[in-house]
């Protein structure tokens, strides 16, 4: 084994879409970083389970300045909980966004290309095999193309998958339900849309006594043939855990079962299986080791949530463990990070597994199936489930009675003083924090002022300002509001000021911010 490296301020293990947003937020805050990733190369562009994205992370990467980078479809406005016949309203959102479709490897590599841009330092083919740590930072033991060596970081961010190695070594108990059953997946070319029982609208389904199939359009192939994506749970099928991919023939077997209908004349392009383990780690952080994405929460892929939470996962916990690394975080700001994400983890794994239940054959599901559908056809519950789906609803318990507070600051046009308009997610390029004046008021830019270093003053106008509720906002770099000021009173410095100590430590010393 080598002798340490030169010691790193952090280490993120994985590079999947978690850990490569983490590297590119931490590079943001000026922090350095290497990512580890065990796998020599890039997943294939046909192996991506994830299909897309919703609205909270397409404007997490507006606000990063980084949307155009992504060029898939943003058309779409529907989702669907449960594959259920009445489809999940996006389009009603307060966000100009609904859903982006593209492929997960496709992310992967522009993330991945964003990170190295910032300087983030991506070694593939090095997997971590061992771990310690002590008051000062953390040893990791690496594998690597040219042999052992350890790796020193002040913190280690595993971010390494369901099956995380980094969970397993940190020995965080990750309590949920194992696997009940075997779903198939494949993305096969050669067959027509329309096809026998498959007419249901906007998401073909059918369940039937031997368990469910679904179909959708998930690309096109280099013959310019659509590529549909065929996943059949198969309830004879008994769960099988770390199994190779299913032959072709298993997956048209079970497809001709459950829903009749005969696949042997398609061309696979890529076959898979997943199970609906359900499962969230006890714990987020252990010392100088934290958890996120699949390594501290899996689900079924039901509303195709969970490469979104990973990458909000990244986004709240960059900015903070920077803070911590530039020496100015206040007390207990890594801690706020469980406090925030594990509960919207588990409100996630609460909706699939109602998804789980809700995609099962028999009359009582059948009854249930109806009722949930009929609720749907309600504005009320649709908005809700459309708000939870795409995570624009989430909101941290911050204190403070204002609606907005812990809830991500909506896209809103503003009007600078030299008259020239923008969307408000611009101002969140930078990554760090901003107090948003939009009623010019002197006394907060004056108490701003000793965080400069940290915290963005800006005075604009906003149309929507009144029906907002706001003269100013304190917005966190992962666009979360820490704090709000209301048109209804004038606004409070002294509360601005215990805000901006709460968030972002103590005030610098010179006027300046330095």
């Amino acid at each position: 084994m080598t002798t340490n490296e030169t010691r790193r301020p952090v280490v993120v293990c994985g590079a999947g879409p978690t850990g490569l947003m983490l590297a590119a937020e931490l590079r943001l805050a000026g922090v350095e970083v290497v990512v580890l990733e065990r796998r020599p190369g890039f997943t294939d562009d046909r192996e991506s389970r994830a299909p897309g994205v919703y609205a909270r992370t397409i404007e997490i990467w507006e606000q990063r300045g980084i949307l155009d980078r992504f060029t898939g479809s943003r058309t779409g406005r529907y989702s669907h909980f449960a594959l259920l016949p009445v489809a999940i309203d996006l389009g009603r959102l307060d966000s100009p966004h609904a859903v982006l479709l593209l492929p997960q490897a496709r992310i992967e590599r522009v993330l991945a290309e964003w990170a190295r841009e910032l300087g983030a330092e991506v070694r593939r083919g090095h997997e971590v095999t061992g771990l310690r740590q002590d008051a000062d930072g953390v040893d990791l033991e690496v594998t690597g193309p040219d042999g052992r060596y350890r790796l020193r970081g002040a913190y280690a961010v595993g971010c390494d998958g369901g099956r995380s190695t980094v969970r397993s070594l940190l020995d965080v108990e990750f309590p949920g339900t194992d696997a009940t059953a075997d779903v198939l997946l494949a993305d096969v070319s050669g067959m027509s849309r329309d096809l026998p029982g498959l007419r249901q609208r906007p998401f073909p389904f059918v369940r039937s006594e031997r368990g469910w199939l679904a179909v959708s359009a998930v690309a096109v192939s280099t013959a310019g043939e659509d590529v549909l994506r065929f996943i059949v749970g198969d309830r004879s099928r008994p769960p099988v855990r770390r199994a190779a991919a299913p032959t072709f023939e298993e997956v048209c077997e079970s497809v001709a079962a459950v829903a009749g209908i005969d696949l042997s004349g398609a061309t696979p392009q890529w076959l898979s299986r997943f199970g609906n383990t359900t499962r969230q780690a006890a714990r987020y952080r252990v010392g100088r080791v934290l958890l996120a994405g699949d390594a501290a929460h899996v689900h079924p892929p039901f509303g195709g949530q969970g490469l979104n939470l990973g990458v909000h996962d990244a986004v709240n916990l960059g900015w903070k463990i920077a803070a911590v690394v530039g020496g100015r975080a206040p007390a207990g700001l890594l801690d706020s990070y469980q406090r925030e994400r594990h509960p919207a983890a588990a409100r996630v794994l609460l909706n699939t597994r109602a998804q789980n239940v809700l995609m099962t054959a028999g009359p009582d599901i059948d009854a249930l199936r109806t009722v949930v559908a009929e609720s749907l056809e309600s504005v009320e519950v649709n908005d809700r489930l459309a708000g939870e789906l795409s995570a624009v609803d989430v909101r941290y318990d911050l204190g403070g009675e204002h609606p907005l507070v812990g809830r991500r600051m909506p896209h809103r046009e503003l009007t600078a003083p030299d008259g020239s308009t923008y969307g408000s997610p611009r101002l969140l390029e930078r990554a760090r924090g901003v107090l948003l004046d939009l009623a010019d008021v002197p006394a907060l830019k004056a108490v701003a002022d000793g965080w400069a270093d940290r915290v963005d003053v800006v005075t604009a106008a906003c149309p929507r300002a009144a029906a907002d509720d706001l003269s100013a906002v304190l917005i966190r770099p992962d666009g979360h509001v820490a704090w709000v000021a209301p048109q209804d009173r004038a606004p409070d410095p002294r509360e601005l000021e215990a805000a901006l100590r709460r968030w972002f430590g103590d005030a610098s010393a010179g006027p300046d911010g330095r």
